[in-house]
C-alpha cells in the first residue's frame, strides 16, 4: 500500500463514521500510516494497538511473528506506538498471539501494563486470543477487552465469546468475513468457502446480497458481539462493508438455520 492510498483509506474509514481501528506493531507501517494521516483526528476514533511483538526484532517473511511478554519489550513496544500514532494514549492495548495465563504471570506482563494504565498511556487492558488459552484468560479476571477470531464459516469460538460477554468483557471479532469473496480468497490452504457452498447458505442470502455481505450481518447477529473489525484496501468494498453493517443482524429465523445448516455438516461451537 502506498502513503497516497493509506492517506484515501483511512480518511475514509472515518469519513463513513467507524471509530474503532486495529492495529499492531506487527503490521508493518501501519502505526506509521495512522499516525501521519489521521493522528489530527484523534478524537474520532478508538485507537486499538497489540503488545508482545518484538520492537526492532527479527520478523518472519510470513506466518506468525514471534512474541516476547518481558516488562522491558513491551514498555518499549508500547512507547514506539505512541511515538508512531502520534499519540499520547491507547484506547486499547492487547498482547498479541494469545500467551497462556501462565507465560503472563511468568513474566509480569499483566503488572506491565497496568502500571502504563496508571499512567494514563493506556486506557484499557486487553488480549487477542484463541483457545485452548481463551478460558483461563478469561478467569484471570483483568482483561477489559478480548479479540476473538469467528465467522460462520469458523465457528469454533462461538460458544467463548457469549462467556466472555456474560463475564463482562467486551470483546472484538476479527475474521468476521473469512477471506473475502470466493473469487479473492488466493490461500493455499482448503478454501473456507466450500462450508458455505455444503451448508447451502447461498439459499439464506437475501437478493442483492453477496456471501460476504451475508457473512459479516451473520458474525453481527452474534448476541454476544460487541463490535467488529474489517480489513480492505478497497473503497467499494468499505461501502460495501458499511452499507451491509447499516442494515444490522440477520432476521432471527434466518440466523437460527444458517447455524443449524452449519452444525449438520460438523461447522459448529468448541466444547470448552
Amino acid at each position: 500500500m502506498t502513503s497516497a492510498e493509506a492517506d484515501a483509506i483511512l480518511n475514509a474509514v472515518l469519513d463513513s463514521g467507524i471509530n474503532y481501528i486495529d492495529t499492531s506493531i506487527d503490521y508493518g507501517l501501519s502505526e506509521g500510516f495512522i499516525g501521519q494521516f489521521i493522528s489530527n483526528r484523534r478524537d474520532e476514533f478508538i485507537l486499538a494497538s497489540k503488545c508482545g511483538c518484538l520492537v526492532n526484532g527479527p520478523t518472519v517473511p510470513s506466518g506468525p511473528q514471534p512474541h516476547i511478554y518481558t516488562r522491558e519489550n513491551i514498555i518499549s513496544g508500547i512507547e514506539e506506538s505512541l511515538r508512531r500514532m502520534k499519540t499520547e494514549y491507547l484506547d486499547v492495548v492487547q498482547f498479541h498471539g494469545s500467551p497462556s495465563h501462565e507465560t503472563l504471570e511468568e513474566d509480569g506482563a499483566i503488572d506491565t501494563l497496568l502500571e502504563l494504565k496508571d499512567q494514563g498511556k493506556i486506557r484499557h487492558v486487553g488480549i487477542s486470543g484463541t483457545l485452548p488459552n481463551l478460558p483461563g484468560q478469561i478467569d484471570m479476571g483483568v482483561f477489559e477487552v478480548l479479540q476473538i477470531p469467528y465467522s460462520a464459516l469458523e465457528r469454533r469460538h462461538e460458544d467463548i465469546i457469549a462467556n466472555a460477554a456474560n463475564a463482562g468483557i467486551g470483546n472484538v471479532i476479527r475474521g468476521g468475513v473469512a477471506k473475502g469473496e470466493p473469487s479473492q480468497s488466493g490461500v493455499p490452504q482448503p478454501d473456507p468457502w466450500e462450508t458455505f457452498e455444503k451448508a447451502g447458505l447461498n439459499d439464506l442470502i437475501d437478493e442483492g446480497e453477496t456471501p460476504t455481505d451475508f457473512l459479516l450481518r451473520f458474525t453481527l447477529s452474534h448476541p454476544g458481539m460487541h463490535t467488529t473489525i474489517v480489513g480492505t484496501l478497497n473503497h467499494d468494498h468499505l461501502a460495501r462493508n458499511v452499507a451491509t453493517a447499516s442494515k444490522g443482524s440477520l432476521a432471527h429465523d434466518v440466523y437460527e438455520e444458517a447455524k443449524k445448516r452449519l452444525d449438520a455438516i460438523g461447522e459448529t461451537s468448541a466444547r470448552t
